[in-house]
């Protein structure tokens, strides 16, 4: 008798793909149709946002109520997609005795699979009585996130007790009952929000291989004076789950007295234990051993093992006599009329450049915001903030991206503006087509509404490509001189071009491009895997990360050891005499993300029990994308911070006659 549920889940594992599309696509088409009232709401929802962040932003109010009065399609959109912040609730967290509390449904999915999550209503659920409250306007960041808010139906008022109520009653058929099955033994959760405090639970559970449904939900509501401080739940009344069983729902409100400050309410979220933990303080003062380590190798390099040519190079009479010096000698002094020779590929090398700069200053910005202003309380804040100042500072992309390639010597300067600007969006829309089409099939609420992917793409078309282009005008025209001369040599360089490259010697194993360039993220990758340990377990499992000082202490730590990393992977590949270092010394500091990548399958083998199609594209396509990002952070995180200065001294006093 035991193995027959278990026999029934596995059977429901089996169902029909044909069927699984038919659902799918009618779910589709269904969501497709939006009335005019919707938009409507959706546009007066967007100005009043405006309205309210008007002041906080510092505008004349004058204007602003100007711009609102026109009717302008595209001035709307652009309010909507880029002020559509958490920090503005439908609430100003106060209420009056007897005041409606509303308690929305989000999302319903495997305990193991915290990305696959599904409308709480496409389970068997039903809604309360209560009818009186309007649709939920997720923000852009909630509907990237999958959020999905639907109203409860439940009578909840404040500070008014609810004894235990039945607020629905209905009989499982045969598909609901399979669906049920399926959501027990995949130990399902679901989430709810009440006042913007998260509330999870469970859909039921295993008892010799019975699944149990909890119907009971028990919600305790803890408020001080006028404002609600804390909730939990609690789920009782069992009932088994067959074809055909009778099932009542009912709940319970109590409310209880507390004297937690509104400040403090989020901090039962929480995991300090975790975070703070001497293990967390053991790995920021490892990596500031390897900083000083590294520092002091560098120096070394550059004080003890060139001092002693440079003074030798100085004494010289001239050019011939120069020629005639390291005629003799060999290493790094051999490829002086090489190694500033421009470098193949240099369109998409100031591409990598521009965009690494520019995720390393907004990852600095975005940390700093969270510090400050306790981004991870609001729902989607993080999120929002993200895109918000990446939009804001594509300017420096361009600029940076445009410098690079004019200093390069690169003439066709609206291709590199393009292909920069949108090398990162489009990786990112690539990777979010791939899982939102396994989305779709799915039934997933990860699957991006037609509004969402709009906003998307008008961010993108009427924000960062504009902006990213102003900054490309002025990078190019403002840029430094070329630095790295062509075939024949260039004016500003320290040291001759030679008309004709220098063959390239024949090297050891360790001295080889790609043996360097892999050395050269080892180090880096020490300094900041434990923190990856900890960045990954608040993403892909449930815990709220909060500790940003951390993270940024983490980021200049990251900096500095790259930068040192890369000089000296530098240092050793031109003494290897191959003067190809542009190249290897950006690979030097990317390849961290090689390994954070292969850290990324050790934790999702061993620290996680994902299953499924879904989640493992998910996950792995989403951590791609991480990494790519954190490749181009190290391969150039500021220009001009490491191996340019240090090429450009290198040879500065010995070519300089």
């Amino acid at each position: 008798m035991a193995s027959k549920p278990v026999e029934k889940y596995d059977r429901i594992k089996r169902r029909s793909f044909v069927q699984q599309f038919k659902d799918i696509f009618e779910g589709q088409l269904g969501s497709l149709n939006f009335s005019q009232n919707q938009v409507i709401s959706k546009l007066s929802w967007a100005t009043n946002t405006l309205a309210q962040l008007a002041p906080l932003l510092r505008k004349d109010h004058l204007l602003c109520r100007k711009m609102l009065g026109r009717n302008n399609f595209f001035a709307v959109l652009f309010i909507n997609i880029l002020l559509a912040t958490t920090f503005a609730d439908e609430h100003d967290h106060k209420y009056a005795d007897g005041e409606q509390i509303v308690l929305w449904m989000n999302t319903v999915g495997p305990y193991h699979n915290l990305q696959e999550t599904y409308a709480y209503f496409n389970l068997p659920f039903c809604r309360g009585p209560v009818e009186n409250v309007e649709h939920y306007h997720e923000t852009l960041a909630e509907k990237l996130q999958g959020i999905e808010l639907q109203f409860s139906g439940l009578d909840i008022r404040f500070k008014r007790n609810v004894v235990k109520t039945e607020f629905c009653r209905k009989r499982l058929s045969e598909a609901e009952s399979d669906r049920l099955i399926l959501a027990i033994y995949e130990r399902y959760w679901y989430q709810m929000y009440l006042d913007a405090l998260s509330i999870v639970g469970v859909v039921g559970e295993i008892r010799d291989d019975v699944p149990m449904l909890w119907t009971h939900k028990k919600i305790e509501i803890f408020y001080n004076h006028d404002q609600i401080v804390g909730v939990s739940l609690g789920t009782s009344d069992p009932v088994q789950v067959t074809p055909g069983a009778k099932i009542i729902f009912t709940y319970e409100v109590v409310w209880t007295e507390s004297t937690l400050p509104f400040d403090k309410r989020s901090d039962v979220y929480l995991d300090t234990g975790f975070y703070v933990h001497r293990i967390h303080w053991f790995s920021i003062f490892n990596s500031f051993m390897m900083v000083i380590f590294l520092v002091l190798l560098v120096s070394m390099i550059l004080i003890r093992t060139l001092r002693k040519d440079y003074a030798r190079y100085n004494r010289v009479d001239g050019l011939e006599d120069l020629e005639r010096e390291l005629g003799d000698e060999y290493g790094w002094k051999q490829v002086h009329g090489d190694v500033f020779r421009s470098p193949a590929g240099s369109l998409y090398l100031s591409c990598l450049i521009g965009n690494g700069v520019h995720i390393t200053v907004v990852s600095i910005v975005v940390t700093v915001l969270a510090l400050i202003g306790k981004l991870y309380i609001e729902r989607g804040a993080i999120l929002s903030t993200i895109i918000f100042v990446y939009a804001l500072l594509s300017p420096l992309n361009g600029f940076v991206g445009g410098r690079t390639y004019c200093s390069l010597g690169g003439k066709n300067w609206i291709r590199q503006h393009f292909l920069g600007s949108l090398l990162v969006p489009a990786l990112l829309t690539a990777i979010a087509l791939v899982v939102n089409t396994l989305a779709l099939f799915y039934q997933t609420s990860r699957v991006l509404p037609f509004l969402t992917v709009l906003s998307v793409f008008s961010i993108i078309a009427f924000v960062i490509i504009p902006l990213n282009l102003i900054g490309t005008v002025v990078g190019r025209n403002i840029g430094r001189p070329s630095a790295l001369g062509a075939a024949g040599g260039s004016s500003a360089s320290p040291c001759r071009v030679n008309a004709v490259p220098r063959p390239i010697p024949a090297v050891k194993w360790y001295t080889k491009p790609l043996i360097i360039s892999l050395i050269g993220g080892v180090l880096p990758f020490g300094s900041i895997f434990i923190e990856m340990y900890f960045i990954f377990t608040s993403f892909w499992a449930y815990k709220v990360y909060y500790v940003f000082g951390f993270t940024l202490l983490v980021i200049f730590i990251l900096i500095i050891v790259t930068g040192c990393s890369t000089v000296v992977c530098t240092y050793f590949l031109l003494n290897a005499e191959d003067y190809r270092w542009q190249w290897i010394s950006f690979f030097s500091g990317a390849s961290t993300a090689v390994y954070v990548y292969i850290y990324s399958i050790y934790y999702f083998l061993f620290k996680t029990k994902m299953f499924g199609l879904f989640q493992t594209a998910f996950y792995f396509s989403y951590m791609a994308f991480f990494c790519f990002a954190l490749g181009c952070m190290c391969g150039k995180r500021l220009d001009d911070v490491s191996f340019d200065n240090f090429e450009v001294m290198l040879w500065k006093s010995i070519c300089a006659y």
